[in-house]
């Protein structure tokens, strides 16, 4: 017979959270500078939004400035520019989360299967290491090694098949080096989360398995990945919540005028407005309130998703 559990009173709750606050305040106190960041950073310039309704001018102010509504809205949605920066947003982001997002997770999986720990630990150093250079340096390094004319990729390519790519100048070639330094920056860091993620998984489960005659794939398919598969989830959901965020910074440092077309991306399309060549401040501001706008509405899409194909595994 079960036992049906009544609601806590409003006062039961409050005296339930005075007690958790007072059992854990070291840990509160520590989270207090990160949540002060996240209040003055994150929340306070939303404030900020209102300038997407207005003509502003920065001699008038905010308040000052004249309500114009949803005409910035309109013109965004009526540029061939805009569209074509939502385009390759969309473009270099589904193929990050095509081609990016299960490489740390094979990763991560294949470290754990290594017999010699110590040169998983080494592997291991080695891959996150790119996360800590900035990507300036990234950029010179691409330039140097995929250079037409002396880069050694280019070398390697003119002795086997005879041809030199420009990778960085070609309209067909510069999305899949943008994922592709993506990739090689991004995906050691991201395999953290999967090992920790792996070193909780209970060892009798490959232990049963084992006695069950289950090959190592087959263990690997079986118990690793539904066990990781949570987590896994979670990082999916908040990938697909970055997809209009295709990183300002590397395709900043990486873009030239012959690949304007097809490497413009919202993020430097703000920049381009809102900064460097129109200073439209309401504008910029219309485009960035749009993009986040819709990668939370992707977020809150793709969880009802995953909710609902894996058995209520969601982040809320």
């Amino acid at each position: 017979m079960s036992v049906r559990r009544l609601p806590m009173s409003t006062a039961a709750v409050r005296r339930r959270q005075k007690r958790r606050v007072h059992q854990y305040w070291e840990l509160y106190l520590m989270f207090l500078p990160i949540a002060t960041f996240i209040f003055v950073f994150r929340y306070i310039p939303m404030g900020g939004i209102v300038i997407a309704f207005k003509d502003y001018s920065i001699f008038k102010g905010i308040w000052n400035s004249p309500w114009v509504g949803l005409a910035h809205f309109q013109d965004l949605f009526s540029s061939e520019v805009f569209r074509r920066a939502l385009r390759n947003t969309l473009i270099i982001s589904m193929g990050r989360l095509l081609f990016a997002f299960p490489v740390p997770i094979v990763f991560a999986i294949l470290l754990d299967e290594l017999r010699l720990r110590s040169y998983g630990r080494v592997v291991q150093t080695l891959s996150y290491l790119p996360h800590f250079i900035s990507w300036p340096v990234v950029a010179g390094i691409c330039f140097t090694f995929l250079s037409p004319a002396s880069g050694v990729m280019n070398r390697l390519l003119s002795e086997v098949i005879g041809v030199k790519l420009n990778f960085l100048g070609d309209p067909r070639l510069f999305r899949g080096t943008v994922i592709g330094t993506h990739i090689w920056k991004s995906f050691g860091w991201t395999s953290i989360i999967y090992l920790a993620a792996l070193s909780g998984v209970d060892v009798q489960l490959y232990e049963a398995a084992y006695m069950d005659g289950a090959t190592r794939l087959q263990r690997i398919w079986y118990v690793t990945l539904p066990s990781i598969l949570p987590v896994v989830v979670v990082m999916l959901i908040l990938s697909v919540g970055y997809i209009l965020d295709a990183g300002f910074e590397q395709i900043f440092v990486m873009i030239n005028d012959m690949v304007m077309g097809v490497g413009e991306t919202i993020d430097y399309y703000i920049y381009r407005v809102g900064l460097y060549q129109v200073s439209n401040f309401s504008y910029s501001t219309a485009v960035g309130l749009f993009k986040s706008v819709g990668g939370f509405l992707m977020i809150v899409i793709t969880n009802r998703i995953c909710k609902a194909v894996n058995e209520g595994t969601g982040i809320w």
